[in-house]
């Protein structure tokens, strides 16, 4: 699948959680397309895909009324699919109408790092 059509799956995933339906099975390159035309007012599900990335720090492109952040999240197979994700612009600002999901791209994950945080209390 592409990155745009992996996102579409995760779309097509959630909208079905949401509307307490069943989660579609057998979901390929040829159909995905497909069933997410099909799907009656995707908008919630497509938001929080939208919102659900992990910040990247990869190069983004210029915006002059929205901030923009690369994030990525991990797609059912492993793999991670990328998107820049716009937010802010104010009182009329409306960065969820902006067309994300085209400009999707694969991305791998270079590293991880675990941090430790330690608690404490006072010794009696």
């Amino acid at each position: 699948m592409t990155p745009e059509q992996k996102i579409k799956h995760l779309i097509l995933i959630r909208h079905a959680e949401l509307n307490d339906q069943p989660v579609p099975q057998n979901v390929t390159t040829d159909t995905v397309d497909e069933l997410y035309d099909a799907i009656d007012e995707p908008w919630d599900a497509r938001n929080e895909v939208r919102c659900s990335g992990e910040e990247t720090g990869l190069p983004t492109p210029c915006s002059r009324h929205y901030e923009v952040d690369a994030v990525a999240r991990q797609y059912l197979d492993g793999s991670w699919i990328g998107w820049n994700y716009f937010y802010g612009g104010g009182k009329h600002g409306e960065p969820e109408a902006i067309d994300w999901i085209e400009d999707a791209y694969d991305v791998v994950v270079t590293g991880e790092t675990t941090i430790i945080k330690r608690q404490f209390a006072k010794a009696a």
